[in-house]
Formats: C-alpha cells, structure tokens, sequence
C-alpha cells in the first residue's frame, strides 16, 4: 500500500489557481478529514502569514462558504509561508526547515511552466525529492520535444510512480463514469467495436471567451489547451480495452497504448477558427492566427477501432457551454420496417452528458400506437447528477497525497497524444473566422461528412 504523505508544499500559494481552485479542495479534504499535515505555501510575494490565511479564507468564502468552522481553523493552523525566488536555493533550505518533521511531502507546482524544471531542480538539489511526490499541473509541455524535455528533468529527480501529472478534467464525476459504465457492464462490450459504433463525436462548448489570458491563449491555442489533453483523455477513455485491474498502472497501461496507435494527424484532418473580435482582446496579437476553435477527426488503428472516426471538437464563445459524448451505432443491416429507410434521424446511439450536469442516454426506436410499424427515437436515461460529489481538485490532491495515480497522466501516455498533434502544431491551414453565438466555421460540417453533421450539446440535462 501506498504511503500517505505527510506534509504539502504549495509552490504559487498566491497565484490565482491556488486561490480559485486548491484552497476550496484543501478546506474540502479538512472537512472529510484526509488533511490534517503541514502546508507550506511557497511564493515571491512579500506577505506575512496572516495574508495568507486571509487569502485562504476569502478562497474558500467565494467558493461556496464555510460551513465547517473547526475543519477551518485546522487547515489555517496547519499553514505556514516562506517567501522567496524559485531559482534561489535559500527558498528551499527554508522550505525545508518550515516541513519540521515531515519527512514525506508532496509538492505541488501550482506555478507557470516555465518554471518547472527551474523548481524540481532546486527541490533535488536540497534533499526536498527524496521520499517526495510531485504534483505538476498542465500543460505539461507545448509539443513532443518540450514534454519529453520536461519528462526527462522530473524523471531526473523523482520516479515515475511519484509524479502526479494533473488534468483536473480526469477528476470529474462523469468523466469517470465513463470508464466505470464500460467495464461494470456485460451487455456492452460485444457491440463496442467497428462492427456496430459507426463515428464517435465528443464536444466541449464554452460560451465565454478568453477573458483576461489573451498572452496565455497566444502561446496556446484550442488544439494545445483542450483537445490533446481533456478530450484525447476522454477518446482514450471510450477506446482502451478492458484492464486487468483497478491498480492505477494498469488502467494508465492501457489509456497509453489509445495514444499509441492514434494516427498522427495531417492539415486536413483539422479545421480551426477564431472568433471575430477575439484580435482585440488584450495581449492578443492584430494578426493572430490562434485558433479559439478547433475540430479534429481521429482514427485509432487498433483491432476494435479500425476505420471509426473519432471527431473531436472544442470552442470558445460558441452557442451554449457544455460538454458530450455521442457514440453513434451503425444502422441496421436490413430495412424491415416501413420507416427504417428514412433517413430522417440519427441512429441509435449512447449519450454521454459530462457537463454542465451529468446523464447517460442511450437512445433507441419505439413503435407509436397504431396498427403501422412505425416508430419514433427516444432516449432512455440510465444515470442522472448525484448530490455530495467531490469537487475533480479535492479527489485528484487526495488521490495523490495517497499515492493513487490512477486519474494522472503517465509519462508515455503524454508524449504519445503530443507525437499524434505534433505533425499539424506549425504545418495547418490558417484559422477561419466564425461569428460568437455560433457552432464554429461551417467548414466543420464537412469534415464530419454526414447528413446529420455535429450533435450540439444542450444547455439543459
């Protein structure tokens, strides 16, 4: 069994990642009481403790309120700060001295990329990674040699089985619902492969823009942000084949070898876009060519998946904010019907509804009253949103202060999705503008190639 760490180092405990999403997580595993050890916040700004436990408290105040005073006072009892440049070894011998005791933590760089490297380098060279873990957030490089790159320093410095790559999105409720709808159910598995799943289409929508991260987005762009990290997860999710076990390793075995045999894609296997207005946001170039929007079409050359095309396809300031799967099964080998011929609807498929709440739906044909075989599609819905779920950030930091890395990304799986996007990061046809409110350039439309085109995700369960 894993050994729990016994202390968390926050490197970037000012930083706005910190103050939006890890201090309402850290107050939530207080409050199931999985987190009672030191926590060192680490940063350059000039603040005494008492910033920040106000920070702290306004963090967990703005995510929801506090309804647990005593699992409060705990976490702000059990915080410490030392202040100081992550390239300056006096940081970490005062890191080292603020842990007391500790003598397994967990670092967590909740810090900009570009300081990775500079950061585990001073943990190793002050005795901080040894019995240590790592948690590093995305992205973990920006194409292949980057992230082999940075593999090459973590694994330099901490094993494999102690580095927690972090992708909040693998720790949601329905993302993992996924994997555990596949495997805990016999009636699937004899139809989940190229002979009755036609195309897989999976959409995640945003309403919004960029906002304020105009000089991140331009370094960035849709196809780097979302799809070869959230959705190429979710592809890899639908398309493993069944693991031997539960053990973490096992599960990311076969996640890696999705990535593995993705095809590498080609300029026309893509279609970008921009939304107009988007060169006037701030820190954005006049003549940028980021893509706010971005489709995909995929093929995983494996056995079960040979000749289905996986669609892939996220946008900013698009229509409506959600996120779905849609798994579209072939037609049925004989028109026995009198409305079988009609092309009229899609057919059946399963429906996957990962956000704003969760649902599965399979949909499948009903005869309407009356004496003619006639039928209409409906959907039955197997699941709905459950109440008292974790938050993805409160279950991956416990999950990797208990040494579970079942929800992480491994170090082939992530140089793997980047060798597939690597071919098309520089060589793509220019981005395609599109009106905000819309679906994208229309230009998607034909490179799904169907009747039916996109399924939009709805606003509503």
């Amino acid at each position: 069994m894993s050994r729990h760490s016994d202390a968390l180092v926050l490197f970037g405990v000012t930083g706005d990642l910190a103050h939006k999403m890890i201090f309402p997580a850290l107050y939530a595993l207080a409050k199931r009481d999985l987190l009672d050890c030191p926590i060192v916040g680490v940063a350059s700004r000039d603040w005494s403790l008492e910033d920040l436990r106000r920070h702290a408290t306004d963090s967990i105040k703005n995510a929801g309120g506090v309804d647990d005073k005593d699992a409060l006072q705990k976490l702000l009892a059990n915080l410490s700060y030392v202040r100081g440049d992550y390239g300056d070894s006096d940081t970490y011998a005062r890191t080292l001295l603020a842990l007391g005791s500790s003598r397994h933590p967990i670092h967590y760089l909740a810090i900009p990329p570009s300081l990775f490297a500079t950061v585990m380098q001073g943990l190793d060279t002050a005795g901080l990674s040894k019995n240590a873990r790592v948690i590093v957030e995305k992205p973990f490089g920006r194409d292949l040699a980057s992230a082999q790159e940075l593999n090459r320093v973590a694994k330099g410095v901490f094993p494999e089985d102690s580095i927690f790559r972090i992708d909040h999105f693998l720790g949601k409720e329905a993302i993992m619902n996924i994997l555990y709808f596949r495997f805990a159910n016999s009636f699937l598995e004899p139809i989940w492969n190229r002979n009755y799943i036609a195309r897989v289409q999976i959409t995640l929508s945003e309403t919004f823009g960029i906002d304020t991260r105009g000089a991140f987005y331009e370094t960035a762009g849709c196809l780097r942000d979302v799809i070869e990290n959230h959705l190429f997860q979710i592809a890899a999710l639908l398309a493993m084949e069944p693991p031997a076990g539960r053990d973490f390793g096992e599960v990311n075995s076969e996640k890696s070898k999705v990535f593995k045999a993705m095809r590498p894609l080609k300029p026309e296997d893509l279609v970008r876009g921009q939304y107009e207005g988007y060169r006037s946001e701030n820190d954005v170039a006049a003549d940028s060519d980021t893509e706010t929007f971005c489709a995909v079409r995929l093929f995983i050359d494996s056995w079960r998946w040979q000749g289905v095309p996986f669609f892939l396809r996220s946008g900013k300031r698009l229509a409506t904010s959600g996120t779905e799967v849609l798994v579209e099964f072939k037609r049925p080998p004989q028109d026995l019907f009198a409305d079988s011929a009609s092309d009229d609807g899609r057919s059946n498929y399963l429906r996957f509804q990962l956000a704003p709440s969760s649902a599965i739906a399979l949909a499948a044909r009903v005869k309407c009253a009356g004496k003619e075989f006639v039928g209409e599609q409906q959907e039955l819905f197997l699941s709905e949103e459950q109440l008292g779920q974790h938050s993805a950030y409160e279950r991956l930091i416990g999950d990797a202060i208990a040494g579970d890395g079942a929800l992480f990304a491994r170090e082939d799986a992530i140089e793997s999705a980047w060798a597939v996007v690597n071919p098309v990061l520089v060589n793509h046809h220019p981005v395609i503008p599109y009106k905000p409110g819309s679906w994208g350039p229309r230009e998607s439309d034909t490179l799904i190639g169907t009747k039916h085109g996109w399924h939009n995700p709805s606003s509503k369960s």
